[in-house]
């Protein structure tokens, strides 16, 4: 029973219930990315340079609509909570918009089929980027210590890979063997049907038990510019966000290009892509025990700039590959550094959030995250240029016209672009700081009642490289 004159303390959210959440954000977003290049380039023959054209105009719009997304959250009072509402919203706006962007008529050519590919690829990443930003605004709020908040993280991750076995090792059989065949998009369509359901349910049911905290939207509502110009401002906000970015652009080619790497590079049918992403995963979900350990005895920048380093060599093995057990073998490297900056690089980035809501007495998780996604949005551009080289440099245009060396094409595409991307931030990781842990009560705001903060947080409070 709460003593006189206080509240009832909140009863935590189970982190298994939010983590579960991630399972339905990641399944559609990752067939996605994982099969629309197999989809419009191979099957459809749309040509790359439309591809990387139309990849490059939705980074830029999603660029601008990230940010007043999350603006939007951070802002909103209802009785359901700033993030639920959003959720709730975005979850069968993504399923609907993943089954249209699968369902291209095969009749469409040309100029027709570009546009349906581009309106439905802009759609879906706002929609998905509509729900991460108001999921992952909830980790360091449903969470506020970070030894906590690394259990729930890793379970989340968890589920991701959970998902991605579905999403993308499975997808293949299923798109090509099960539903359909591997020339024709029937297969894609009731995938995409199922993943779409799978998806609002779990999306739903994670939503309807987050438990936020209703002392977050007593504040005043935080004002656009102000807060975009402070955020710019915060140079945690460039190395963190820049760094991160070179992770997360070499995952985004590995998951576009691993199909056609195993048909071009490897020789195999598209099929096979079920065990070199199978054991990939595996690797990552087990590993995220570890990295986790790691993560509590070492510290999560420590053990950030250690899984960059993993991640780099990996892809140098997995360039000298020649077979799918080679393959595999390699593969086994990636899944260990990916699964280290799986259980890392949101901590990193929660500790960027802490120190914000701490100095500027505002938690605009929301708007934050959006902001690191623009760097996210990067992937986009980067994956259409990269795919156009392959154009430029080995004459690969589309599957009707895959020009002389289509395997050492994807071989760079797939190994040779991320080595360079992850050297970069495992380099560049050596010289990020980071705030130090924000005790949850400092982290807390307080009603508008309440005295102001004595002063602002002491910005040498960092961790620093050791």
């Amino acid at each position: 029973m709460a003593q006189p004159g206080t509240a009832p303390a909140r009863a935590r959210t189970p982190a298994w219930r939010y983590a579960i959440g991630m399972f339905g954000t990641s399944i559609p977003i990752n067939m996605i990315k994982g099969s629309m290049i197999l989809f419009y380039v191979d099957i459809l023959g749309l040509d790359v340079r439309a591809y990387g054209a139309v990849m490059v105009i939705y980074a830029v719009i999603d660029a601008i609509d990230n940010p007043v997304l999350g603006h939007l959250s951070d802002r909103t009072r209802t009785r359901f909570g700033r993030r639920r509402p959003w959720l709730l919203v975005g979850a069968p706006m993504l399923a609907a918009c993943m089954i249209a962007f699968f369902s291209a008529p095969a009749s469409l050519e040309g100029i027709g089929l570009v546009l349906w590919f581009a309106v439905f690829a802009i759609l879906c990443e706002a929609f998905d980027s509509m729900l991460n930003a108001n999921y992952g605004a909830l980790l360091p709020e449903l969470y506020p210590r970070e030894r906590d908040r690394a259990v729930a993280n890793g379970l989340r991750q968890g589920f991701q890979l959970v998902a991605l076995v579905i999403s993308l090792a499975v997808t293949p059989l299923l798109t090509t063997g099960v539903f359909g065949t591997e020339d024709s998009t029937r297969g894609f369509q009731i995938t995409a049907i199922i993943y779409g359901a799978i998806a609002v349910v779990v999306i739903v049911f994670m939503a309807l038990g987050a438990r936020e905290s209703p002392r977050y939207s007593t504040r005043e509502r935080p004002r656009l510019l102000p807060s975009v110009w402070s955020i710019v401002r915060n140079p945690a906000f460039w190395t963190v966000g820049l760094t991160g970015a070179c992770y997360g652009i070499a995952m985004a080619l590995v998951l576009s290009g691993i199909q056609l790497y195993v048909r071009y590079s490897l020789g195999l049918p598209v099929g096979n892509a079920l065990y070199l992403q199978g054991i990939v995963i595996l690797v990552s979900a087990a590993g995220l025990v570890v990295w986790t350990r790691v993560v509590a005895r070492r510290g999560a920048l420590w053990a950030w700039r250690l899984a960059f380093a993993v991640l780099a060599v990996s892809f140098a093995a997995l360039f000298l590959a020649t077979d799918l057990v080679t393959a595999i073998a390699a593969g086994v490297l990636v899944g260990a550094g990916w699964s280290g900056m799986l259980a890392t690089n949101d901590l990193i980035v929660a500790r960027v959030l802490d120190a914000d809501a701490a100095r500027n007495g505002e938690h605009r998780e929301g708007l934050f995250l959006s902001a690191f996604g623009f760097f996210g949005r990067l992937n986009g551009i980067v994956t259409g240029l990269a795919l156009t080289s392959l154009g430029v440099f080995f004459g690969y245009n589309s599957g009707d016209d895959p020009g002389a060396d289509p395997g050492l094409a994807f071989r760079v595409y797939l190994c040779v672009y991320p080595f360079a991307l992850t050297a970069i931030g495992a380099v560049a990781a050596r010289f990020v700081t980071v705030p130090i842990e924000t005790p949850p009560e400092a982290a807390d705001p307080t009603d508008p009642a309440d005295p102001p903060s004595p002063g602002p947080v002491d910005e040498s409070a960092v961790e620093r490289p050791r």
